[in-house]
């Protein structure tokens, strides 16, 4: 107790510190926990009685059980294939000697900024029932790709990079000469292998697979594309319930259902994995030798590498070529007329995605950078809360969110549905956890000394962050703006929820025009999409390389 005393009268001779610290604990209560406890207390209610029903329909009505079962099924078997198959990835460009390492890595990211269902259409372009594979190449008149495995294989194209991004720093950072070491005692190449590069990467392998469980599980695009009305998932079930049938109790019950299992997976990475990390090394490692894997092995490695970055480019490719198709499967001749629907029909669309994710991405790039210099440079009641806070919205399903909000912000004193704002305050709270994770990353490298030394000639908190600390984490500030930028250009899951007609996004766009068989006009709408996001990428990456004070870039 008197150790809070003491901190709240530290923080209390900074005015400006001690209002931005109420600012913020107060927006991460409103924007984050608010909507997720209005989601919970609608699953309780029915008419505004307090009651177990829709609970209760999970023992008595098969569909329900069925989405939970199929969810955890697929979001399971994704897990453990896109873990592997990013493993296989990481492990051919980081620890073997082979060619086209730099387009092999970069194939393999480009599912991570394009949106979340590309890998669908690309499906149903090449095995759907006008598939260019199943009907034109293979005569195929009744193949049926929708439901499980159309899932699961679009969840794996886009969901692996993801853990392929992570484990590619994991491996970087075991040094080889502890292989070296292993084989100057004896040890055979597989040895090597399982005894000292698999259980050093093992934490890291874990970490990814709870990534794309998570990913996996509160995926809405996908699966509202590929799994049709015999294979029922949580994240459209919950959709429909709402949008279709107008029962919030019974969605808010499915997206109740749904956060437990991402929790639970962000729990265990958090609080358990994380502090299952090994130090290999004390300096920056040396180059990744080849000497643990055989010629045999290395070129069976990159064969599948090289398969899977054969694959995005047979999956863009017709997503290019359907975008400039006349009707995919009957009439293969070429036209712009998609693209003028996108200029002209659907320029609202475009406009307003890339005003809200303008707006949005700098407001979660400093927010995350306060939230992270608050949690590293000064304590305070209720700073283990704050941060928990702050990036709870990591593990949250998007459907969750969007639910959470249209019943937080639809009443009084604050309505905020159909409005820009509802949008930008979903994408800034549900994406701001990146940045803080990279911001609290960079802190802990930086000597505190330095800020110290700045409040010594005068300056106060904020002062000494905005010249002192935020030019000197500037790389991960801009990484952070990123990942915001990609992800609100990208979003779905929660997006279409708050869209009204007033503010529509084009991934909403896309899956309507999918919905409604335009697949040409959402393959364009998915081109101009990639287009306007790499744009963003290197511009961003100059700016790091322009204000940081060493050399910077981007990379993924």
């Amino acid at each position: 107790m008197r150790a809070a005393r003491r901190q709240v009268t530290i923080l209390a001779r900074d005015p400006v510190l001690l209002a931005l610290v109420l600012f913020i604990m107060a927006a991460v209560g409103l924007f984050v926990v608010y909507p997720l406890i209005q989601v919970l207390v609608a699953s309780f209610q029915v008419r505004g009685d307090w009651t177990t029903a829709n609970y209760e329909l999970l023992s008595t009505r098969r569909l329900y059980r069925a989405a939970l079962s199929n969810s955890l099924q697929v979001a399971a078997l994704v897990g453990v294939v896109g873990t592997t198959l990013g493993f296989v990835i990481a492990f051919t460009l980081t620890r073997t000697n082979v060619p086209f390492k730099r387009a092999l890595h970069l194939l393999t990211l480009l599912p991570i900024i394009s949106p979340p269902f590309v890998g669908a259409i690309s499906i149903l372009f090449l095995f759907g029932f006008n598939g260019l594979v199943t009907k034109q190449l293979l005569g195929l008149q009744d193949f049926n790709i929708y439901g499980r495995w159309g899932v699961i294989a679009s969840q794996i194209f886009t969901f692996a990079p993801l853990a392929y991004l992570s484990l590619r720093g994991v491996l970087q950072s075991i040094n080889p000469t502890l292989e070296d070491a292993a084989f100057n005692i004896g040890a055979t190449k597989w040895q090597a292998f399982w005894k000292v590069t698999f259980p050093l990467a093992l934490p890291g392998i874990f970490s990814a697979f709870l990534v794309v469980f998570i990913e996996s599980i509160s995926d809405f695009g996908n699966p509202l594309v590929l799994a049709g009305a015999a294979f029922p998932m949580l994240a459209p079930q919950a959709y429909l319930e709402i949008t279709g049938s107008f029962n919030l109790g019974r969605g808010a019950m499915l997206a109740t259902i749904l956060l437990l299992p991402s929790l639970t997976a962000f729990a265990i990475q958090r609080y358990w994995v994380s502090k299952r990390q090994y130090v290999t090394v004390t300096g920056k490692p040396t180059s990744s030798t080849s000497k643990i894997v055989s010629p045999f092995a290395k070129w069976s490695l990159f064969s599948v590498t090289a398969a899977f970055g054969v694959l995005v480019i047979a999956f863009y490719a017709v997503i290019i070529l359907g975008a400039f198709t006349r009707v995919w499967g009957f009439d293969y001749s070429l036209t712009l007329q998609h693209m003028r629907y996108v200029f002209s029909v659907g320029l609202g669309s475009v406009t307003d995605t890339l005003m809200i994710a303008v707006v949005s991405t700098p407001i979660s790039g400093v927010l995350g950078m306060l939230i992270a210099f608050l949690v590293v440079r000064r304590t305070f009641p209720g700073k283990a809360a704050l941060e928990f806070g702050s990036i709870l919205m990591y593990a949250v399903p998007g459907t969750v969110v969007g639910i959470g909000y249209i019943l937080a912000f639809n009443q009084r004193p604050l309505i905020l549905t159909g409005t820009f704002a509802i949008l930008v305050l979903a994408f800034v709270f549900r994406y701001v956890p990146v940045g803080i994770q990279n911001g609290i990353a960079v802190l802990k490298q930086i000597d505190p000394h330095i800020e110290e030394a700045s409040q010594n000639l005068g300056a106060d908190g904020v002062t000494t962050f905005r010249k002192v600390t935020l030019p000197l984490i500037a790389p991960a500030f801009f990484s952070g703006l990123v990942y915001a930028f990609v992800r609100a250009m990208t979003a779905i899951s929660a997006a279409i929820f708050l869209v009204s007609a007033n503010w529509n996004l084009m991934t909403v766009q896309i899956l309507n025009q999918v919905g409604s068989g335009r697949l040409g006009v959402a393959a364009a709408f998915s081109i101009l999409t990639i287009v306007i996001v790499t744009i963003a990428i290197a511009i961003i990456g100059f700016l790091v390389e322009r204000t940081s004070k060493t050399k910077t870039t981007i990379r993924f």
